[in-house]
This record gives structure tokens, sequence and C-alpha cells, in this order.
């Protein structure tokens, strides 16, 4: 093992490119709040510039002078405490309900979602968990079952909320870290089977999950009920055309689109940027996975920070391709923000606290590196 003195310059150079353009975009998506009420806009503002922008730059700071081992030492502090966090959603008083879901919590007027401290929590610890019982991956009693544990610790804490959509993005990170710990793939495929019948039963259960599986497979149903976003993001995407209507100049996110500084910002971008706007910012998308995973296969010292960075890179790609989908309709309406660039002050702050770490073992060179 060698470390560097350097950062990963490209991986820096996507990180920073989506965050500008995310700045930008939300500034001009925000602009729709600004038509109803003045005093909120500037509110929003505020907590995505100073909480989520400059905050985030501290805690990139942050993750890139903390020894990475550090995290692995308290992963199961980190992982407790998150889900501590995440309950007191529970507790009145604090925990705060918007559109019929209770997932953020108010502590003196300060209001965040606690399941982003979740998301980190969880992928250091099982990223450590991993990296503990090594070879022992290859045993299910030590690979699918503890998952089995996990998750269904988490899912206990975030299905009465409900938040389905960041158990799923969860899900899909864990198995993407068992495949490259070594766990064989036909107990992956067996862990995935379960899942998708478990969802499928979950799906039954609940009305709103039932109703947004329907939307998907009936778009044209109900325009002006729970098809409704569908259908106005896809004519915002749709009116965008070659080159966009232009920056500032989109019309859906003036009563049009629900939350258009948030999970349907990526229709707003579709319309003033049009398709060549959009594609940009996908490549940026898949040019920040790929380099996340060449820091992991090629920079990381060992596995827990190899599966450290695979994790970070797979929660943060996945949430951003489905946000994506689900504003094109080719996938279910999950209400999963765009990373880097939807509202959400505190997601960006932790979001470029997770690149801080990712960034901080891209210093090093791992022997497989140098062989390459």
């Amino acid at each position: 093992m060698k470390k560097k003195n350097k950062i990963d310059k490209i991986f820096f150079g996507i990180v920073i490119a989506l965050v500008i353009i995310g700045l930008i975009t939300f500034t001009s998506a925000s602009l729709g709040i600004l038509a109803k009420n003045e005093t909120k806009f500037y509110g929003v503002i505020f907590g995505q510039f100073v909480l989520g922008f400059l905050g985030g730059l501290i805690a990139l700071f942050i993750g890139l002078k903390i020894p990475y081992k550090f995290f692995k030492e308290y992963s199961l502090v980190l992982f407790i405490t998150s889900i501590v966090l995440t309950g007191l959603v529970f507790i009145p008083g604090l925990g705060q309900s918007h559109g019929g879901a209770r997932r953020w919590v108010d502590i003196m007027g300060f209001s965040f979602q606690p399941v982003e401290f979740l998301k980190i929590g969880f992928i250091i610890y099982f990223a450590a968990w991993l990296s503990w019982v090594k070879g022992k991956v290859k045993d299910p009693l030590f690979s699918i079952l503890p998952l089995i544990i996990f998750i269904g610790i988490i899912a206990t804490v975030l299905l009465k909320q409900p938040d389905t959509k960041s158990l799923i993005l969860i899900t899909i990170t864990s198995l993407t870290m068992l495949f490259v710990s070594g766990t064989p793939i036909k107990h992956i495929l067996g862990f995935f089977f379960v899942a998708i019948v478990g969802f499928a039963i979950l799906v039954s259960f609940q009305p709103y999950l039932k109703e947004r599986v329907n939307t998907f497979l009936n778009p044209s149903e109900n325009s002006r009920g729970s098809s409704y976003q569908l259908q106005q993001s896809l004519i915002a995407v749709g009116s965008g055309g070659l080159f966009g209507r232009g920056l500032g100049q989109s019309i859906q996110k003036f009563n049009y689109l629900p939350e258009p500084q948030g999970d349907s910002i990526f229709a707003v971008i579709g319309e003033e940027l049009g398709f060549v706007g959009v594609t940009v910012l996908i490549c940026l998308y898949i040019a920040f996975a790929m380099r996340g995973f060449r820091i992991a296969l090629r920079n990381a010292p060992d596995s827990f920070s190899k599966l450290v960075v695979i994790g970070f890179i797979t929660i943060i790609t996945a949430q951003s391709f489905m946000n994506i989908a689900s504003i094109i309709g080719v996938f279910p309406l999950t209400g999963v923000p765009l990373v880097f660039i939807s509202h959400g002050g505190t997601a960006l702050l932790l979001s470029l606290g997770m690149m801080g770490i990712v960034l901080n073992i891209s210093r090093f060179q791992s022997k497989q590196g140098l062989e390459r």
C-alpha cells in the first residue's frame, strides 16, 4: 500500500460540477416558490446554499482530514446512533409530518431527515462487518443472515414513517456491497428473490404503494389525481425539445409541477435545458459512478475502505437514476430527490461529507492498482 498526497482531481471535479449545476438549476426551479411565498423562497435558498453548500464543503473537508479507519472503529456506534436519530420522528414535538409521511425531525427550528444519517451509518457498519468476517462471507450465516437482521431493524423504523424508497435504496446498496465482498452470487440472488417477494407483499398491504404501481402501469389514468405529477413531468420534459426553453424559462414550475425544487427538479431541467442539458447531466452521473468505482478498485487500501466507497457511490448513483427514471415514467414514482441537485440542505451536506471520505481514500494506491 502506498499513500499519495493528492486526491483524485477528476472525481472531485465531477462532484463540484454536479453541485454547481445543482445550485443553478435549484435556484431556477425555486422561482415557482417565489411566485407564491417570498418568505419561504428565501428560507429555501438559505437552507440550500448555507446549510447544504457551505456546510457541505466543511463536511467534505472534515471527511478528507479524518483517517478513514476512525469510521471503522466506531462503526457500530454510528449505526446505532443513526437508528436512534431516525426513531426520533415518532416522538411528539420532534417528529414532523409532510404529505402524509412522518420523516422529519425539528429541533429548535432546524428541520432535517434523519434517514440521511441512517444511510451513512448502515453503509459504514455493513462495510466494517463484511471486512471483519472476511473469507467467511461465503457462508450465509456470516453474510446473508446478518444482512437480513440489519435490514429487518431498518425496515421496522422506515416502514412506519412510511419511507419505502429509502429501504429499497439501502437494500440495493447492501446487495452491491455483498457482491464486491465475494459473497457467492447464488446467495445474493436468493436474498434478492426474497426481497422482491417481500416488496410485492408490502405493495398489496400498502394503498399508497399500490396506487404508485398502478400509476406506473397505467399512466394515463386519473391524470388529475395519482398520475398528475407524472403527466406534468412528461409535459415539462417534452416541451424542452432539443435545447430547452432557456435557463429560468420553465412554465411547469409555476403552479403545475408538485415540488419543482424537490423530486420534480429533473423535469424542470429537461424543460429549461432540453435533451442536450439532461444528457450532459446523465453523463456526469455516469462518470461519477465510473470514477467512484475506480477509486474503490484501484485506490482503496483494504476491504473496509473499498466497501465504504462502493456503498457511497452505489446509493448516490441508484438514488439519482431512480429519480430520473420515475420522472420520465420508466420507474414508479418514488419521491426520492436528485442527489446534489434537489432541495435538501441536510442531504447535500451529508452527500458532500461522504464525498470527503471517498476523496480521502482516493489518496491511497492499493496493491492491485500498482499492479495495473
